[in-house]
């Protein structure tokens, strides 16, 4: 006979409905209570309103000896069907009446309700494009912050807490437990495996081994699954197939790979009805437990040999984005199958459908009609490929006391070492990198203005004061700290616009003064009047821009101010400690 303290609400409203956060402290309490050898119930963190983060750490073993399986749920709270499903699945494996002996061999790190406030700002239409349950949670934190855009830059408290649970309990696997939306079709559920196409290229048949062996579980229990998130390579169009992406770290996706650890995006699909998902995220929690109960000792070992591998990246090269290779023609139409770069015809399980212009907005509206079953003949671009690749550098980075406190907390909430400089070196002979172009993002995205550099590292010599940090790249975590240190990374502190104000112009000169230099710079370089020449003849934009024409001149005179577009974080060669001290 069920007993009731361990089951949901969705359970008991014949899944119509979800809980709420009281729900997820009444559970937690109760599979501690009813499980205390096996289970224990951890407040991790406090949201930004203050309420308090829950997790569940399930074992029959000692938790740090086996490999980890962390469900990451309610990140998204609309998206509740990780949150009773995990809960479903965990009874039943605590139980032993699914998977039985799994807990011996694995342990589980459940978080129900990662974003608690959200999960509290409870409504019917939070996700209108949804098949129930009938009232969800909201998507982003109180603050207003999307949780599955902050892995790197962890603006959020709530983000904080996380990696902190991550650093203490180092999950082998995670699974972020989520519903897609977008175009209606016929599979359940979608599976995006890491590392697969990014991170260390040896764990790349362990991700792919996974992949399939949980697609292969899944199929056998009745579902219909995805081997990749189904985006439509242009929005609300079918007919222009689906696009692999390789995604950044500020997602759970990509965030895991560059910790050497694995990874699986799970999407239930949105139109399918509330009991389907989560019996379907239950069915994928259960075959992940027992892959992990089976495989696990292996993946482990192998992830333990790239953390080796990863302190050894010096001087490698490093990819740090990757670009699918679609182009579109020139009309903006795609290419059709045989011109569409990194592509190849797919027969996909979707329903028929019609694309007629619309009354209220004028364009092409795409309506399915999921009673009618049809095979989508489409380009599916999965072909990827790195877009930016950059040479680790040999010994590390040197992050200038100006800014040593702000990023040295940031590099340590993700468990990224780095040691304060204790001595003064002048001369030291380092890389920096020098912005030729700054492009402000138009408006902020996550609650920050974010900002695409051009440019490049050159060797100069730069002094080091004492209470800098220096951050070794001998480290498992490096290709982490790659993408957080890089300017040109696409989840960079640098892009979110930590360092923003390096790029702003602070010393200006009047006009009729700039004038005068300018003449002085030509004057005692007659040699750039050649260049200059040159210059206004190549470039039309730069001949009409007056102030640009004076700056020509302004760059080359002392009083040009140096630090202007210069980043403040170095890479050295050698140790910091390696450098000769200068006593200031």
């Amino acid at each position: 006979m069920q007993d009731h303290t361990l089951t949901t609400v969705a359970e008991e409203s014949g899944f119509s409905r979800t809980g709420r956060t009281d729900e997820v402290t009444r559970l937690c309490a109760a599979f501690a209570a009813a499980w205390p050898r096996a289970v224990r119930s951890l407040e991790f963190g406090r949201s930004a309103e203050g309420r308090p983060m829950r997790a569940l750490i399930a074992c029959r073993a000692d938790a740090r000896q086996v490999p980890v399986l962390m469900l990451q749920a309610g990140i998204h709270p609309g998206e509740s069907d990780g949150k009773d499903a995990g809960f479903i699945a965990l009874r039943e494996l605590l139980g032993e009446t699914a998977a039985p002996g799994v807990l011996e061999r694995i342990a589980i790190l459940f978080v129900p309700a990662f974003n608690v406030d959200g999960h509290e700002r409870f409504g019917r239409w939070n996700r209108p494009n949804q098949n129930g349950p009938e009232e969800t949670g909201w998507r982003t934190t109180a603050q207003n912050l999307n949780l599955n855009r902050d892995h790197t830059k962890a603006d959020a408290p709530e983000m904080r807490s996380l990696l902190g649970l991550i650093r203490t309990f180092d999950p082998l696997v995670c699974a972020d437990l989520h519903v897609t939306d977008g175009a209606d079709f016929q599979p359940d559920i979608s599976l995006q495996v890491e590392p697969l196409n990014q991170g260390d290229a040896h764990l790349y048949p362990l991700g792919r081994e996974l992949r399939d062996a949980l697609i292969a579980r899944l199929a056998r229990s009745g579902s219909m699954p995805l081997p990749f998130y189904p985006d439509l390579a242009r929005t609300d169009d079918p007919t222009s197939g689906f696009l692999l992406t390789v995604y950044s770290p500020r997602f759970s996706t990509g965030y895991f790979p560059q910790r050497n650890r694995f990874t699986v995006l799970i999407e239930t699909h949105s139109w399918k009805d509330y009991a389907t998902r989560v019996r379907v995220t239950r069915n994928t929690i259960v075959a992940l437990a027992e892959l992990l109960a089976a495989r696990g000792g292996e993946w482990r070992e192998r992830a333990l040999q790239a953390d080796a591998a990863a302190a050894r990246l010096g001087g490698a090269q490093v990819a740090l984005d990757y670009s699918s290779g679609w182009r579109e023609s020139g009309s903006g139409e795609p290419l059709d199958a045989g011109g569409v770069a990194g592509s190849e015809l797919i027969d996909f399980q979707g329903y028929a459908y019609t694309r007629e212009p619309s009354p209220i907005s004028g364009e092409p509206v795409t309506v399915y009609d999921p009673k009618t079953p049809q095979v989508w003949r489409v380009p599916f671009r999965d072909r990827v490929s790195p877009s930016l690749v950059v040479k680790a550098p040999l010994g590390g980075y040197v992050v200038p006391c100006a800014w040593a406190q702000d990023i040295g907390a940031r590099l340590t909430l993700h468990g990224i070492a780095c040691e304060p400089v204790r001595a003064r070196s002048e001369g030291v002979r380092v890389e920096a990198f020098r912005a030729t172009e700054v492009r402000f993002a138009a408006a902020p995205f996550e609650g920050r203005m974010r900002v695409r550099l051009s440019g490049a590292w050159g060797r100069e010599t730069q002094d080091i004061a004492a209470g800098a940090l220096f951050v070794p790249i001998a480290q498992a975590l490096a290709r982490l700290l790659m993408h957080l240190l890089e300017p040109q990374a696409p989840d960079s502190f640098a892009a979110w616009g930590l360092f923003n104000a390096c790029f702003e112009h602070k010393e200006y000169l009047e006009p009729y003064v700039a004038e005068q230099i300018a003449r002085t710079v030509l004057a005692q370089h007659p040699q750039l009047q050649d260049e200059f020449a040159r210059k206004l003849e190549e470039d039309p934009a730069f001949a009409a821009n007056p102030a640009a024409r004076r700056e020509f001149f302004l760059r080359r005179h002392p009083s040009w101010d140096s630090h202007f577009n210069l980043y403040p974080i170095f890479r050295v060669d050698e140790l910091l400690a390696a450098a000769s001290p200068v006593r200031s």
